[in-house]
């Protein structure tokens, strides 16, 4: 799966820069090793392998099973190393390959917003990736692209769209292990306006009052530089 993935990434990183010319800020902020939640949100289909492309490494991502089903696009999907979830419904077997996937020290990457939103402006998360977060207690890294959201439009009049990328630093859940539904949805809301954190005003959608926002159920995660580990192994 990695090796189709890394293929694929191969083929359509000249056609994304040639058709969407994009800008990327924050690839230093994943965690260079060890498992990793990426949060993200969804535009469009193009974002689906956007992560995969601008992060440094291999990633798993969660897409819907309604993507495995389709003739083409099952194939490409599955190349992908994705993983089937199904939307609208509480899918425990989703919730099971998250967490082996990060118990395998992987990156896995989850829209919350469940589905795509077209005009790019945030929607209200789902609570799934909260869960995951709380039961394993890994670092969440949030991501977001921008600006992509009429490609299609402007494509068909041969138009270039500028895409821009933007790799948050990484945060974790306060509250862990099993939790009540309302916690669930004040984690996943807050885990949102982080990702409004790094948009324009006029892409926050249902969280545009980030400015305002008052975090309680994340902290900043550590990131630890190659050299302080050495610095730190060698004392």
């Amino acid at each position: 799966m990695i090796l189709g993935q890394r293929l694929i990434n191969a083929i359509l990183r000249p056609l994304i820069a040639l058709f969407l010319p994009y800008d990327v800020e924050g690839v230093e902020n994943l965690p260079s090793e060890g498992p990793v939640l990426v949060l993200m949100n969804h535009v469009n289909l193009v974002d689906v392998v956007l992560p995969g492309m601008f992060l440094r490494r291999d990633v798993v991502m969660l897409a819907k099973v309604d993507l495995f089903r389709a003739p083409v696009l099952g194939l490409f999907v599955r190349a992908y190393g994705a993983v089937p979830v199904r939307r609208g419904e509480a899918d425990l077997q989703a919730i099971r390959l998250s967490l082996q996937v990060l118990r395998r020290g992987e990156v896995l990457v989850i829209a919350p917003e469940g589905t795509r939103s077209e005009h790019g402006r945030l929607q209200r998360g789902r609570e799934g990736a909260a869960l995951v977060a709380a039961l394993t207690d890994v670092p969440v890294v949030p991501f977001v692209q921008y600006g992509h959201e009429r490609y299609l439009s402007r494509l068909k009049r041969l138009r270039k769209t500028p895409l821009h990328v933007r790799i948050g630093r990484p945060f974790r859940f306060l509250l862990r292990g099993h939790r009540r539904r309302e916690e669930l949805r004040a984690m996943t809301d807050e885990a949102m306006y982080r990702l409004a954190e790094l948009l324009p005003p006029e892409y926050r959608g249902v969280y545009a009052d980030v400015e305002s926002y008052t975090y309680r159920y994340t902290e900043p995660w550590p990131l630890v530089s190659k050299v302080e580990v050495q610095c730190q192994t060698a004392g």
